[in-house]
This record gives structure tokens, C-alpha cells and sequence, in this order.
């Protein structure tokens, strides 16, 4: 699969954006969800670009953008320790800092970069992508699943 066939101008705008807000990043991060599946190559609808961040990270991004990240306690299977939306680019972002699913902090071990539009952003590998999809157990996961494989 190709990257380039499966993202859109405002998808690949908007990840260019997310590039430039996290060159400054002190910690690791990802892309994750839709938007990963997306860049890995598969045709999916792309709603928003969620990104993975540390605590220390996020803190610094809302000191320059005023987001207003918060603590959130989540849905019951979703929480973090700072989350927000930043809705300036097309395809708004959703930056969760130390996310943890149904109790357990969710913390990718591989960290793939792909260059999109002249910038180099990071996903996991497919497999554990595959992996957080299905932990993550929506059915609009399962269905991202079935394009990854």
C-alpha cells in the first residue's frame, strides 16, 4: 500500500501542521488510529489526527497554542492526562498525553517514521497499530483492522 493514494490535501495539510507543532518535542510520539491507518497506506475516513503525546510535551504545546488541554477522566475506557482538540487545521487533532485503555497505559514500543508532504511523522509499526486497534475494540477499529491486513 501507498501512503500518498490514501491521503487527501487536508489530511496531508494538516499532518504537516502536526509535524510543525511537535519539532519541538523533548519526548517520543505517534500518530495513532485512523489517520495511521491512513498513513500506512489504507483508504479510510479520517475524522480527526489523533496524537500521542507525554504529559511534558502536551504541557508545552498548550502554552503555545492555548488549547486548554485537561485532565480526562475518559469514558470509563478512555482516559488521559491532558487531552484537547486543536481544530485550526482542516482535519482537526486530538493530542492525548498518557492515554490509558481500560486501566492500562497505552505506550507503543515500535515508532515508524513516514515522510508526508515533506515531513516526517511517527506511527507504530503496522503490527502493533493492528494491535492498539484491537485493544481499542470499536467497530470502527475492527474495520480499520481489516484494511491494515
Amino acid at each position: 500500500m501507498d501512503a500518498a493514494g490514501a491521503i487527501n490535501d487536508d489530511l496531508a495539510a494538516s499532518l504537516v501542521q502536526v509535524a510543525a507543532i511537535m519539532a519541538a518535542a523533548r519526548d517520543p510520539w505517534w500518530v495513532i488510529g485512523s489517520a495511521a491507518v491512513a498513513m500506512l497506506g489504507a483508504k479510510t475516513r479520517v475524522a480527526d489526527i489523533d496524537v500521542l503525546l507525554s504529559t511534558t510535551d502536551a504541557d508545552a504545546i498548550d502554552h503555545r497554542l492555548g488549547l486548554g488541554l485537561r485532565r480526562d477522566a475518559g469514558d470509563g475506557r478512555f482516559a488521559s492526562t491532558r487531552y484537547g482538540r486543536w481544530v485550526a487545521p482542516a482535519v482537526p487533532v486530538e493530542l492525548m498525553a498518557d492515554l490509558v485503555v481500560d486501566g492500562r497505559p497505552l505506550q507503543p514500543l515500535t515508532r515508524t517514521a513516514t515522510r508526508i508532504a515533506g515531513v516526517t511523522l511517527y506511527h507504530p509499526e503496522r503490527f502493533e497499530l493492528i494491535a492498539i486497534l484491537d485493544r481499542f475494540g470499536r467497530p470502527k477499529d475492527k474495520v480499520r483492522i481489516a484494511l491494515l491486513r
